[in-house]
């Protein structure tokens, strides 16, 4: 039996993971969604990125896990990843959901373009240190209904700005942790660059989805298949 501990990205908490969740449990699996410090219920939490790390370790610990599966999606992969390899033997996989991935001292927001950047310290200045989440129309062309689109903006809580501008803390290299990068095509056809290099571990798999980048909404059930598909190697 697998333990999976899921990650919502960016503004999203554990209630993201609502239509997967029961998937994984009709498997025969654990399924844990996690809500990270600052986010959802856990509004008002103080947070940077480690804390995002350790909230990720700590679930893991809290409920003596072993098979861990640890999901990660959007945002959630930099702290998912830097969990991944503390978290030893319990490790089974690593999965990230067309996320990014964390590099070695630099942040969420380290290869965005000066444009970017500013428009997130923009977001940062007038919300209290916090990224704003999107409108509904920033959720077009991703392949979400209406009504899906509408749950995604009701539920949705500002980001903590610190969590995007820490640098991420790797021990070893990513490419040797066992992993299978999930890539939402209609975000993009391809992965970055530094998920091309990752890929090219024979650690690393690659599964392509025909959706957007939020699939826990648009595509559920294909991805809790692709979770089930991970766990079992």
């Amino acid at each position: 039996m697998a333990e999976f501990v899921l990650v919502a990205g960016a503004w999203l908490g554990a209630w993201a993971w609502g239509e997967v969740v029961p998937e994984l449990r009709a498997a025969g699996h654990g399924a844990h969604p996690l809500t990270l410090s600052g986010l959802a219920e856990r509004r008002g939490v103080p947070a940077g990125q480690q804390t995002h790390v350790r909230d990720v370790v700590g679930e893991v610990e809290r409920r003596d896990l072993r098979e861990v599966v640890l999901v990660g999606h959007s945002y959630a992969g930099i702290p998912v990843g830097q969990a991944a390899e503390r978290i030893g033997d319990r490790l089974a996989r690593v999965v990230f959901v067309d996320s990014d991935v964390p590099v070695d001292g630099e942040s969420f927001a380290s290869g965005w373009s000066e444009e970017g950047r500013a428009a997130l310290r923009a977001s940062f200045a007038e919300h209290g240190g916090f990224w704003a989440p999107p409108t509904a129309a920033g959720y077009s062309g991703q392949g979400l209904t209406d009504g899906q689109v509408a749950r995604i903006v009701d539920g949705a809580t500002p980001h903590p700005g610190a969590t995007l501008t820490e640098p991420a803390v790797l021990a070893g290299p990513l490419d040797a942790l066992p992993a299978t990068y999930v890539k939402c095509l209609l975000d993009g056809p391809e992965p970055s660059d530094v998920v091309a290099g990752l890929l090219t571990s024979e650690r690393w798999r690659l599964v392509e989805m025909d959706t957007g980048h939020w699939p826990m909404f648009s595509r559920p059930r294909e991805l809790a298949r692709i979770l089930l598909d991970a766990a079992a190697g």
